[in-house]
């Protein structure tokens, strides 16, 4: 049908959805199980608000069905390209994925605890950092007592590996 034949007020706006964190190309989307467990839990949750949905207006009533369908998707890829790493099994004298860090840096002598999880757990309220972010980067492989190099725009500092917790 020609555009012309049409109603603006008949035309219907894709919605807008937020694309899940980033997860830069060729990167293994690395997972806790803790974090698997909260994408599904996520996965449930869409699924009943999809299903517990209730407008009158047909329009919204489809305008919410397709955002939730959008989320479901972008999560499902996600779930799928999961790969799930138990901190159980990995090293335990050196910094790896699922490890809790406390670390000083050069600058400011208070020390910092993070736990190094996937990008889709990453929280800073919650002292989680994503293994891709620059600090996880510069610790992983480290041992206790050990120096990483952090670069910020530039600018080096040093970042001593105070404790390590699996």
């Amino acid at each position: 049908m020609s555009r012309g034949f049409v109603r603006e007020g008949d035309q219907e706006e894709a919605p807008m959805i937020p694309p899940r964190a980033a997860l830069p190309d060729n990167t293994p989307n690395y997972v806790t199980p803790e974090g698997f467990e909260a994408l599904k839990t996520e996965k449930i949750e869409l699924l009943e608000e999809l299903s517990n949905y209730d407008s009158s207006d047909e329009r919204e009533k489809r305008r919410k069905a397709a955002e939730i369908d959008g989320k479901l998707n972008l999560l499902n890829e996600r779930i799928n390209s999961a790969r799930v790493l138990d901190a159980k099994n990995q090293s335990k004298d050196e910094v790896r994925f699922g490890a809790t860090v406390t670390y000083t840096i050069d600058t400011v002598k208070t020390p910092v605890t993070l736990k190094i999880v996937g990008v889709d757990e990453a929280n800073i309220r919650e002292k989680k950092v994503a293994f891709i972010a620059p600090i996880a980067k510069a610790m992983i492989g480290k041992k206790e007592g050990e120096i990483a190099l952090l670069s910020l725009g530039g600018e080096n500092r040093e970042v001593k590996i105070v404790k390590i917790i699996y």
